[in-house]
């Protein structure tokens, strides 16, 4: 990696590596896996050990937060808004005939119907 003079404290610093996801997965399994070490990744890698231990925790992050929402048993299923408000409708239009039954019921009743 090229490396740049520090304006502000004469030092040599390394110019910003950025890593492809795919790029940091490889470094996980790696670590995980115990081919290397931290150390030995960032100088593979040529990044500071700071950027091998974040990619590590945000790795450990991330899979407890899946692990956490994931449930045991039949996955949920994605809600069917357009069968909920046709189901409602269905309901509606029911009480609807119910209530006109009635009515009509009442009416004919009244009428000496029976």
């Amino acid at each position: 990696m090229s490396e740049n003079v520090d304006a502000a404290t004469g030092r040599k610093r390394r110019s910003k590596r950025v890593l492809t996801p795919s790029q940091k997965y490889e470094i996980w399994l790696r670590l995980i896996r115990q081919e290397v070490t931290i150390a030995e990744a960032a100088a593979a890698e040529q990044v500071d050990r700071s950027t091998i231990m974040r990619i590590k925790q945000v790795a450990k992050d991330g899979a407890l937060a899946a692990l956490a929402a994931s449930k045991p048993g039949v996955g949920a299923r994605q809600r069917d808004y357009e069968l909920e408000r046709a189901n409602a409708e269905v309901a509606r239009l029911s009480e609807a005939c119910k209530e006109l039954a009635v009515k009509l019921v009442l009416i004919e009743g009244k009428g000496g119907w029976g």
